[in-house]
């Protein structure tokens, strides 16, 4: 790491290594805020509204917020910069755990919605810092630039066993008992406020710097439509990538507190679980980013689907904790090297005033896939059980990984030099 970060420092005057330590930090505090929403948020909206049928609704509306708020926090970064988005989402969501704390307090549904509402609108804000991470370096380098961002959200699995399991320990699950995680939640966010807002300069300074030294790119070009950009060779590919391995990826993991719950297990063996998903999404990210940017992306995106497609087999007979955590653990896996190397494909198709609406409409889209698949996939449990979740989770993979390799590779031009 520290030679690919000295790599790039020569390259520009900036100080590259610092600022990705630091978005490394700031995806730490996410994943950490990310565990509580995993683990509980379908028992959340459970309690409050008395309803068992709408257990998929919970995740679906922190992932709607998420979705909708990508694509408006994605054109604001190519006009004001990187990190004063991120560092509001923050905000944005310690004061929707602060509702959701209040709603469970009061028995308030309206207050629990708002909270999650917000709590998603930060994630989709603060996970555009992939963009900021790759911003900093030169094309051949950028899955490693956002493996080495995203590597911090591993150690933001540590916080649901250090954190929040202890305050579920020993207690019955009643909405009383949300009260402090929620409140725990907001506290850690605001560390994300600071730690945004001490990245200087602005990732996309950096790019734009890159961006002109480049001999072949065009000075101040304007950006160019959407659909154009979702036009250019490779683009499409990438897009369909990114949306079946997020869909997949978040609709399954937000459902598994509760398949969990309904195997028999206690709520506080969830964050043990999520915890080894986490691990299995972010472990093996620094040696997924080099071997990404070594072998090619395009072969990166159908073998990142093709694991999530043997997690979901998994899942079909899992029921103990060590199954589940196996099945967890290869979702995340997958999720990884795809999500990498869709990320790092799209934002080299993209100038650096286009590429925060790029990913911005990509995770809108996703988001609201993710959505859908967590409310439909809440509805499917309870009428057939966990192999009809696996069973569509696993064609939602495998299609795409079908229609990638069937379809006709793209020619090397490019705004960049794509693998």
């Amino acid at each position: 790491m520290r030679g690919w970060l000295n790599g790039s420092i020569a390259a520009t005057s900036y100080p590259v290594r610092r600022n990705t330590i630091l978005l490394s930090l700031c995806l730490l505090v996410l994943s950490g805020v990310l565990q509580l929403i995993v683990a509980v948020a379908t028992i959340t909206l459970v309690l409050v509204t008395g309803i068992e049928s709408i257990l998929g609704l919970g995740p679906a509306i922190f992932l709607v917020a998420g979705a909708l708020a990508a694509l408006p926090a994605g054109r604001l970064m190519d006009r004001l910069g990187r990190m004063p988005v991120i560092a509001g989402g923050f905000a944005v969501g310690s004061i929707g755990c602060c509702l959701t704390a209040l709603g469970c307090a009061f028995d308030n549904a309206a207050l629990v919605v708002f909270g999650f509402l917000a709590v998603g609108a930060m994630s989709g804000s603060v996970l555009l810092a992939r963009t900021a991470a790759a911003d900093m370096v030169p094309p051949e380098r950028r899955a490693r630039a956002i493996s080495y961002v995203l590597f911090g959200a591993l150690f933001g699995a540590a916080l649901g066993p250090l954190v929040f399991r202890p305050l579920f320990a020993g207690k019955d699950l009643e909405l009383d008992t949300l009260v402090i995680p929620w409140f725990a939640a907001a506290a850690i966010a605001v560390l994300g406020i600071v730690l945004a807002l001490s990245i200087r300069p602005d990732p996309r300074t950096i790019a734009l710097e890159l961006h002109l030294a480049d001999e072949t790119s065009v000075p101040h070009a304007p950006a160019a439509p959407l659909g154009e950009i979702l036009r250019r060779p490779g683009v499409p590919s990438a897009v369909i990538a990114a949306l079946a391995s997020f869909t997949v990826m978040v609709g399954v993991m937000n459902l598994t507190g509760y398949i969990m719950v309904g195997h028999g297990h206690d709520q506080a063996d969830v964050f043990t679980v999520i915890s080894l998903h986490i691990v299995g999404m972010y472990a093996l990210v620094l040696v997924i980013g080099e071997l990404i940017d070594r072998v090619g992306r395009r072969q990166a995106l159908v073998s990142g689907l093709a694991i999530m497609a043997v997690s979901a087999v998994v899942l079909a007979w899992a029921e103990s904790i060590a199954a589940t955590s196996v099945s967890l653990f290869l979702l995340g896996l997958g999720w990884n090297v795809s999500y990498v190397a869709a990320t790092a494909e799209l934002i080299s198709h993209a100038t650096p005033v286009e590429r925060g609406r790029l990913v911005g409409s990509t995770d809108l889209a996703a988001g609201l896939l993710g959505a859908g698949f967590a409310l439909l996939g809440g509805a499917a449990y309870t009428q057939w059980g966990v192999a009809a979740v696996a069973i569509a989770a696993a064609v939602a993979v495998v299609a795409p990984a079908l229609a990638i390799v069937l379809a006709r590779r793209p020619p090397a031009e490019a705004l960049e030099p794509a693998r």
